[in-house]
């Protein structure tokens, strides 16, 4: 028995980097996603819009961001994001908001949309 313990304590002090918590499955699945869409409400000059604060918001109304018409009638109507719209929007832009001008993420299984839109919905 001691010697099970001195070598998971040699295995311990032998570790140089801190041990972390794993990273949530949909914030891995969003990294595909950075290229056009941010996090952060101040990045601007992208793509896509900024995705802070998804759950709940209007349609179409992030501040500083040329929406499409499609999307500029949709906050009109004041459709807001939940689970089954976001997830919906996820495995076809056009059921949400035809001429919306996002393409489906290309290789996103419904693991994969049902994982990112969870994470999205809680930032």
């Amino acid at each position: 028995m001691r010697a099970g313990l001195a070598a998971l304590l040699a295995l311990a002090l032998t570790r140089t980097e801190p041990l972390q918590a794993q990273e949530p499955a949909g914030a891995i699945v969003f990294k595909t996603c950075q290229s056009c869409h941010s996090l952060d409400p101040a990045k601007t000059g992208m793509a896509g819009p900024h995705l802070a604060g998804l759950k709940g918001r209007v349609l179409g109304s992030a501040d500083g961001f040329d929406y499409s018409p499609a999307f500029r009638a949709a906050r009109a109507q004041g459709l807001s994001w939940d689970d089954e719209k976001l997830k919906a929007y996820l495995a076809d832009p056009d059921t949400i908001v035809p001429g919306g001008w996002m393409s489906p993420p290309a290789g996103f299984s419904v693991a994969d949309r049902v994982a990112v839109a969870d994470y999205l919905l809680s930032k």
